[in-house]
């Protein structure tokens, strides 16, 4: 047996010692393979012998048990990529990483979201990768100041640009001298003396576009190439041309130099411009997340030993009690223990018509309190409120990557070595053949293929119209977990709905009362009082507003499916089915036409029986919600065709159908039987999205195309979906499927732009019909071009 390795596994799933012990003998009979399973710290020490096993084969064995190998995710901020090709480096470095499970990385918002198995791989191996490759990694600490230190970063390019300008302007001045009419200026002579040039190109050249030397070093370093390699390629050769005529003078004072200085200085001047533009533009990018942070409360008014305290919000605790006055920001997520007032919750559902709260109502953390005063008692803080889990997936799903940004990733990987190639032989057929022995205009020609064909735009593309675009549906309410969902909603052709808590409020009330005697309700209400059921639950609740005085039970009984029995002042009280009321032998035939004329409403109705006596019938509802027959429509004018699925019988499912303007429904549909449904319509050739609650629906979400949870702010982060639809608003849906229609145009018309650019500037470069300083303006400018057309998302109606 060779060296051993150890490796200590994080194992999900475990439930008990047996469950410890299994995975520990099933290791130990592996070839080579020492391990120990602890339950208690729910993860495995692997001693193993890498000639015979690797780390891959140790999660196999665990997951083929039936356990799974837990992952950790880690954003990063990344300082000195300047194209995509830098980004696509570090992304295949790290995912060659042993324990890196996924690397994304961001060029838009140099970051990289890199997902790990803890014990394999850790932070540290992360960031020292990153650092080989020839970069600077640092973990993004949610709570640093993160705003000041790109502020900082934007004034050191303004800083750099200025004195770029400053040097380039003369320079600049004496190309107008190369122009091949005359413009009249007056050009003093000691302007085109070489070493006057030289001394203020070579600051230029050496420490403003020192980055870009270290930048092409480092690609090289790593056997790639990228922008920093055209620029240091095509800058280096002007200025390098322009000194070697310069020394010729010194033999030659009669020789008439073609100086380039101004080329290479310019050049590098118009590529600052363009980056320090194009991270203005990326800053606003992101200014979705720095809204969502700039909604946080900064403090907080806690009852703590019979006072009131402000405190910072990092201070209050699950279980504090917190008073928040009319005007304010409520801090934390919780529940109403006192008071009533009107809350404003559009910053997180999208909703602005303020929501009623009371006692026992729940309450959204960054929301505000309009006119009462209410007192709260904390129960999620930090990040566990809904605001920090809307952060956590508007940034996670910014770090993602579309499938259609795996196209310009693969153009980028190999296209400055091609450009390189073209350049090259751009130089030999120019001075070998076009303009024989003519050096300097062979160089021009191939510094301009070099510049134009930067990728910075083909790089950009993508990840901003994804930032934009799941900024802007954040502000909405719409939570995309990533780019591939983003993408993916444009192409559903079919809506599958689930009924109850979807398309009704989920809160069964009482919409009908018929009393055959004047003491049915105390009786039934009181009966019901003992129960937990949602339908018990409304008519005690409508029993409360119609001020009924509670009976005391005597006995009670359920029966699932039928009802209930309860005994009250010594009578006997029946509540439930017409079968549960024909078992106890109650006649109730004189009521059967209105108990069908209630179903066909879409009413559940319940006989109520006294002493084997009909007392009355009490109809409850779950009333459909106010948004959902607009948004069925909306659905239906887009050419999406819309389903419901639910448990309900044919009648009231048909019912709800009807009034919302729904055609195709399955009725009697048990939870699990949604899956078989979504897979019935895609084997149509349908794209469905199933729009659920998240929790008994999990299996149609996970196999659906695109699964859309309703969800209050509460439970914003439903695992199984693809897409949260804060606040349960169905126009949501109609705004997901449109958001995703205008990101993916916004994105083709980037790609189509970056890729127009380069197909149509690197003939015309070739073709010699460019000069290098506008081909550098023409570069800088496709760029920003790019993040402006993504910005434009922004203004988006949806």
């Amino acid at each position: 047996m060779g060296e051993l390795k150890t490796v200590t596994l994080k194992v999900t799933g475990m439930t008990c010692a047996a469950c410890a012990n299994r995975i520990e003998k099933a290791l130990n009979k592996m070839d080579g393979v020492n391990a120990h399973v602890n339950l208690a710290m729910e993860n495995a020490t692997i001693h193993y012998d890498p000639a015979k096993q690797t780390i891959a084969d140790l999660e196999t064995k665990i997951e083929h048990l039936g356990y799974g190998v837990a992952t950790e995710k880690v954003m990063l901020d990344i300082e000195g990529m300047t194209c995509a090709a830098c980004a696509t480096r570090i992304e295949k470095g790290l995912n060659r990483m042993e324990g890196v499970t996924s690397a994304a990385v961001n060029l838009a918002t140099n970051s990289a979201v890199v997902e790990y198995k803890e014990g394999v791989a850790s932070v540290e191996d992360i960031l020292e990768k990153i650092k080989t490759l020839g970069y600077r990694g640092q973990i993004r600490n949610e709570e640093q100041e993160g705003a000041g230190r790109k502020e900082e970063q934007l004034k050191q390019k303004q800083r750099r640009l200025a004195i770029s300008i400053l040097l380039s302007l003369p320079l600049l001045y004496t190309m107008l001298a190369h122009m091949p009419f005359a413009i009249g200026l007056p050009m003093p002579h000691w302007l085109m003396n070489p070493w006057f040039q030289l001394l203020f190109a070579t600051p230029v050249q050496f420490y403003i576009g020192g980055p870009f030397y270290v930048g092409a070093y480092r690609a090289l370093r790593n056997k790639s190439a990228n922008m920093d390699v055209l620029v240091a390629l095509g800058t280096s050769a002007a200025y390098v041309y322009s000194l070697s005529e310069a020394f010729r003078t010194l033999g030659n004072p009669d020789y008439m130099p073609r100086l380039y200085f101004e080329t290479s200085a310019v050049l590098i001047t118009l590529v600052l411009v363009g980056k320090y533009v194009e991270a203005i533009a990326k800053g606003r990018t992101t200014e979705a997340i720095s809204k969502l942070v700039s909604l946080q409360a900064k403090e907080a008014t806690v009852i703590r030993n019979g006072d009131e305290i402000k405190v910072p919000l990092e201070e209050v605790v699950i279980g504090d009690t917190i008073v928040v006055k009319p005007g304010e920001k409520i801090p934390v997520d919780g529940t109403v223990i006192a008071g009533a007032s009107s809350v404003d919750e559009s910053m997180i559902t999208g909703e602005s018509i303020p929501v009623d709260k009371k006692e026992g109502d729940y309450v959204i953390g960054a929301t505000i309190n309009t006119n009462g005063v209410l007192t709260i008692r904390a129960e999620k803080v930090g990040k566990d409120t809904a605001l920090s889990h809307i952060i956590k997936i508007v940034e996670e799903a910014q770090g993602s990557k579309a499938p259609i940004q795996r196209m310009a990733d693969v153009i980028s990987g190999i296209f400055v070595p091609i450009v390189v190639g073209i350049a090259v032989v751009s130089f030999l057929i120019w001075y070998f053949f076009v303009a024989p022995g003519d050096l300097a205009k062979a160089l021009e020609v191939a510094i301009a293929v070099l510049v134009i064909a930067c990728p910075c735009a083909l790089g950009l593309a993508t990840p901003t119209s994804i930032m934009v675009g799941t900024g802007k549906g954040a502000e909405q309410g719409i939570l995309f977990k990533g780019g591939e969902y983003l993408e993916g909603t444009h192409k559903i052709n079919a809506v599958l709905l689930d009924k109850t808590g979807t398309v009704t409020k989920g809160k069964p009330e009482v919409t009908d009362v018929l009393a055959f005697r004047e003491d049915m309700l105390d009786y039934a209400v009181s009966a019901e009082s003992a129960s937990e059921h949602p339908l018990a639950q409304a008519i005690v609740e409508y029993g409360k507003k119609q001020a009924i005085s509670m009976k005391p039970l005597e006995h009670f009984s359920a029966i699932a499916g039928h009802g209930i029995e309860a005994v009250i002042d010594g009578k006997t009280v029946l509540i439930g089915t017409r079968k549960w009321m024909k078992d106890r032998a109650v006649e109730i035939s004189q009521c059967e036409n209105r108990l069908i004329e209630l179903e066909k409403q879409g009413k559940t109705a319940m006989l109520v029986a006294i002493d084997g006596e009909l007392a009355g019938i009490m109809a409850v509802a779950d009333t459909v919600k106010e948004s959902a027959k607009e948004a069925i429509q909306t659905l239906k004018q887009m050419g999406i065709d819309v389903y419901m699925a639910t448990g309900d019988n044919q009648r009231t499912a048909g019912a709800i159908a009807h009034e919302v303007g729904i055609e195709h429904v399955y009725a009697e549909v048990l939870p699990e039987e949604k899956a078989n449904i979504v897979e019935e319509l895609q084997k149509q050739g349908k794209r469905v999205a199933m729009v659920g609650d998240g929790i008994n629906d999990a299996p149609a979400l996970a196999k659906a195309d695109i699964g859309m949870a309703i969800g209050t702010g509460a439970d914003v982060a439903i695992e199984t979906a693809d897409v949260t639809l804060v606040g349960g608003d169905l126009r949501h849906i109609s705004k997901a499927i449109e958001l995703s229609r205008q990101t993916m145009k916004n994105i083709r018309q980037n790609l189509f732009w970056a890729l127009f650019y380069n197909t149509i500037g690197i003939p015309v470069a070739a073709f010699g019909l460019l000069e290098p300083w506008i081909a550098g303006a023409a570069m800088a400018f496709s760029s920003v071009s790019v993040v402006t057309n993504a910005l434009r998302l922004k203004r988006v109606k949806l």
